[in-house]
C-alpha cells in the first residue's frame, strides 16, 4: 500500500485529516435535507454586508426619498426571504418583484410591507391572486387597465395599482406621450388607486449620460403634463442601481435598487461614489487529490493536457450548481488565500484545479470560488468579464442546489 500511496501521491491519513474530512470543526455546513451530511458546495450570504449596504445606499438619498429593495429572481440568488426581511429592518419603504409567485412567497414568508410587481399581468386569474395576496401590480396598457377594473369589481375590492410610461427603454409601458390619457383613464376606472407613475432608465451605468438625460427630460414632461391637467400622482420613481448611485436628480419619491443592495457595482465608474461589500460568496470542498504525470488530458474532451507532472484537486461543485461552463480554463479560485487555475472542462457536478502549488493541501478544504480568503479576492464582475456579461446574470445563475447558508 506504501507503494501505490507514493505512486498517486497521498499520504497516510492522520487522526487530524479525517477530522478535516469528517467535519466536526466550525467551518463544517450540513445537508438541510440530513443534518450531518456535510454540504459539498454551498453560498454564503453575509447579512452584515447586505444590511450595511442598504444603510449605505440610503444615505444617498434625501430624507423624503425612499429605497424599494429589488428582491425579485430569488433576491438576485441570496434568498428574497433573507432579504427582504434584512431590508425593511434596514429602513426600506418597500420591495419590488417580477412575478405575482415571487410576491406570495414573500407574502407567506410573513412580509407585511408594499410589494411592487414589476412583470406584466394580463389575466383575470393573476388579478385575483394579486388581490388576494394584496400586491400591487404595474399596469402598461388600457387594456390591462380594464381587465384589472373588471375583476376587482366582481371581487368588490379596490387594489393600488403603478403606472409605468416608456420613455425610451422599449419595453413595458405606456408610450411617455399619452401619460395624461393613460392616467385619465385609470383614474375613471373603478376599483383602481393610482398608487404611482414610473418608468425604467435604459442606458444609467453608461458613462455617457446623453440617453439617461433623455429619458430624464421625457419623464418630466410626461409630469409636466399630468400637472398642467390636474393630476398629481400620489408618488414618481425613475432611477435604478446605477442612476441611484448617479444622480440625486433622478431619485423623486422612490429608488429601486436591486444589483447595489447586494454589494455589486452596476458600473466600474461608480465605484467611488459609495463603499459596497459584496452579500454573496461561493465555496465548495475539494473531494479529490491527486499527482498525474505531463501529457495527461484532464476531463471531458481533454481541453487541458498537463505539460509537466501535476497535483491535481477534484472540487465538488459544477455547471449544474450555477459555475458557466464556458469558464472552463479561464478562471482562478482561491485555496488557503492563495490563487490556482482550473482546469480542464467544467462538468455537472465537479470541477478540476492545478494545485502543485500548494504542497499542504487536504481532501476537504474549502476552495472560494466567488469572495475573499486573506488578500485575495475573485468576484462576480471577474466571471462576468471572462464571458462577456454582466455580473447580474452571474449571481442569478447560481441554482437551487447550492443552498445558500446566512453567515454575519
Amino acid at each position: 500500500m506504501g507503494e501505490l500511496q507514493q505512486r498517486i501521491g497521498i499520504t497516510p491519513l492522520q487522526s487530524e485529516s479525517v477530522t478535516q474530512i469528517l467535519g466536526d470543526n466550525t467551518d463544517c455546513l450540513t445537508d438541510p435535507f440530513y443534518p450531518g451530511l456535510r454540504q459539498r458546495a454551498w453560498a454564503e450570504i453575509d447579512q452584515v454586508a447586505l444590511y450595511q449596504n442598504l444603510r449605505q445606499i440610503q444615505q444617498l438619498l434625501r430624507h423624503t426619498t425612499q429605497l424599494m429593495a429589488v428582491v425579485k429572481a430569488d433576491a438576485y440568488g441570496h434568498g428574497a426571504l433573507t432579504v427582504a426581511r434584512t431590508a425593511i429592518e434596514a429602513g426600506a419603504g418597500g420591495l419590488c418583484v417580477a412575478t405575482v409567485s415571487e410576491g406570495i412567497q414573500l407574502r407567506q414568508g410573513g412580509i407585511k410591507a408594499t410589494i411592487l410587481l414589476l412583470g406584466a399581468t394580463n389575466t383575470p386569474e393573476q388579478v385575483k391572486a394579486i388581490a388576494h395576496w394584496q400586491l400591487e401590480p404595474t399596469l402598461c396598457n388600457p387594456q390591462q387597465a380594464l381587465v384589472f377594473s373588471e375583476t376587482l369589481s366582481g371581487l368588490n375590492q379596490t387594489l393600488p395599482v403603478h403606472l409605468k410610461l416608456d420613455t425610451g427603454m422599449s419595453r413595458l409601458g405606456m408610450p411617455w406621450q399619452d401619460a395624461i390619457e393613460f392616467v385619465r383613464l385609470v383614474q375613471q376606472l373603478p376599483n383602481l388607486e393610482i398608487a404611482s407613475v414610473y418608468s425604467h432608465l435604459a442606458t444609467a451605468d453608461s458613462p455617457d449620460p446623453t440617453v439617461m438625460r433623455q429619458q430624464h427630460e421625457r419623464f418630466k414632461n410626461a409630469i409636466a403634463q399630468l400637472k398642467a391637467g390636474g393630476i398629481t400622482p400620489p408618488r414618481l420613481h425613475l432611477a435604478n442601481s446605477a442612476a441611484t448611485l448617479t444622480d440625486s436628480a433622478l431619485h423623486y419619491d422612490w429608488v429601486r435598487v436591486g444589483l447595489a443592495v447586494y454589494g455589486l457595482y452596476p458600473a466600474e465608474h461608480l465605484q467611488n461614489v459609495i463603499h459596497l461589500k459584496p452579500v454573496m460568496q461561493v465555496k465548495a470542498r475539494i473531494t479529490q487529490i491527486k499527482t498525474i504525470p505531463p501529457g495527461t488530458g484532464i476531463s471531458y474532451g481533454h481541453q487541458f493536457i498537463s505539460n509537466r507532472q501535476m497535483r491535481l484537486a477534484v472540487v465538488g461543485i459544477g455547471y449544474a450548481d450555477g459555475v458557466p461552463r464556458n469558464l472552463s480554463n479561464r478562471i482562478n479560485v482561491i485555496i488557503q488565500g492563495q490563487q490556482v487555475p482550473q482546469i480542464g472542462a467544467i462538468t455537472m457536478d465537479q470541477l478540476m484545479l492545478d494545485v502543485s502549488d500548494i504542497p499542504n493541501i487536504q481532501v476537504g478544504e474549502i476552495v472560494t470560488l466567488i469572495g475573499q480568503d486573506g488578500e485575495e479576492q475573485i468576484s462576480a464582475d471577474h466571471w462576468a468579464m471572462a464571458l462577456g456579461t454582466i455580473s447580474w446574470e452571474i449571481i442569478c445563475g447560481f441554482k437551487h442546489r447550492l443552498p445558500r447558508v446566512v453567515v454575519g
